[in-house]
């Protein structure tokens, strides 16, 4: 059997990184080979939850592979039939809007819409603040599209952040093995 070939790609939902470096651990130790791809402010921004570069550094550590930081470097995505499938989580309302409306100004959407051109499979790992507010339109358009996909989510804080949605981190690869299948795993909102 083939070895998977996923690329994983990470938005500016700095909160969430910790949840998603351990699925990415996960997908390699299940033998997946997994290209890592970064946001701008992804990979530029120190905040609170860490340094951009230290999270760049450990990324590499984990996959054995760069990261794909620029225009440049996520063209080649499509052309190349990189990846098997192509999951973006943490994805930030921002990116959610960019991929509804078809704008590719970032190595993320980008290698999307490169990956998009081989008819394969992407899997959104939703991690916003607006989900249910600003970004519902967005959600909703690509919910509706052929090759999009999502990972469960919920609200994780409904008292506080009442519009905020996550997606549940642990059921990633559940979730990658039904897209690469062309089927939404179920139940999508927990």
């Amino acid at each position: 059997m083939k070895k998977l070939t996923f690329g994983y790609a990470l938005t500016g939902s700095f909160c969430t990184f910790e949840r998603s470096l351990k699925q990415m651990e996960y997908l390699v130790s299940k033998g997946v080979e997994v290209c890592p791809i970064m946001s701008f402010n992804a990979k530029n921004t120190d905040t609170r939850f860490g340094n951009g570069e230290d999270f760049c550094r450990r990324i590499k550590e984990i996959t054995g592979n760069e990261v794909i930081d620029s225009l440049v470097t996520a063209e080649p995505v499509g052309p190349k039939k990189m990846f098997d499938l192509l999951i973006v989580s943490p994805c930030t309302g921002t990116t959610l809007a960019k991929l509804s409306k078809g704008i590719y100004d970032t190595p993320v959407t980008l290698a999307v819409k490169s990956h998009l051109r081989n008819s394969r499979n992407v899997l959104l790992g939703v991690s916003t603040n607006d989900a249910l507010s600003n970004s519902a339109e967005s959600i909703g358009k690509l919910f509706s599209r052929k090759h999009f996909y999502f990972i469960p989510m919920g609200q994780d804080d409904y008292k506080n952040k009442p519009f905020s949605l996550v997606c549940d981190f642990e059921r990633t690869y559940e979730a990658a093995i039904s897209a690469l299948q062309n089927e939404q795993i179920q139940p999508l909102f927990i």
